[in-house]
């Protein structure tokens, strides 16, 4: 896993200004990503539980859209250059640096965890490794939004993202290892590329069951 993380950190923490001033009307322009942000925060409101993770949260833009949606969020990111950008950005609201499969946030901690195409660089067979930990910081209830690539073959596609090597997946294949992690996966969007590459883009809504009351 050590590699393949050295290289996106080195790659990203290269390309924070552009990035950021790449996907700083990211909002304006993806109304699917934003609409299904605002589901996300409703429902983590619901659980009475506010406390939010933006893991992968590259300059914080999406974490201060959670913040503005009455979430206590935060932001975790694998680059510096990222993190410490996000903080300049939005100095209001913590930004730490964290990997994903060691996040720095107690069990059951969180009633929501957003992924938004953060986890796409990983290797397929450490994926798992990665949702275990995300459950192991959610609350029962606690909700999960994953965004990723998705293509309509039967297996994970690796392909020369700009910054970094990365894959795009099967979405019921996704929502399988979702599933395997413990998850229960309940509404999913499914849409046409923004961008060139061609792949689809896709979101998976998911909830860590509640634990059932001893009568």
């Amino acid at each position: 896993m050590v590699e393949y993380q050295e290289q996106t950190r080195t790659a990203y923490d290269g390309i924070v200004e552009l990035y950021a001033s790449m996907f700083a009307d990211r909002l304006e322009t993806q109304p699917f990503s934003r609409n299904m942000i605002s589901t996300f925060a409703e429902l983590v409101r619901a659980t009475g539980n506010p406390r939010t993770a933006d893991v992968g949260c590259g300059p914080g833009h999406f974490t201060a859209m959670l913040h503005d949606l009455g979430l206590d969020a935060f932001g975790l990111d694998l680059s510096p250059g990222m993190v410490d950008h996000a903080r300049r950005a939005h100095p209001a609201l913590r930004f730490d640096v964290a990997r994903m499969e060691a996040l720095p946030v107690g069990d059951g901690a969180l009633g929501g965890l957003l992924a938004h195409y953060s986890m796409i660089h990983t290797p397929p067979g450490e994926l798992p490794e990665l949702l275990a930990e995300q459950v192991r910081v959610l609350a029962p209830g606690g909700l999960l939004l994953v965004s990723f690539f998705a293509t309509d073959g039967p297996e994970p596609v690796r392909f020369d993202h700009k910054v970094t090597p990365a894959y795009s997946w099967p979405v019921d294949r996704f929502a399988e290892l979702l599933t395997a992690a413990g998850l229960v996966s309940f509404a999913r969007l499914v849409h046409d590329p923004a961008s060139e590459r061609g792949f689809l883009d896709a979101h998976l809504l998911a909830r860590l069951p509640q634990v059932p009351s001893e009568e």
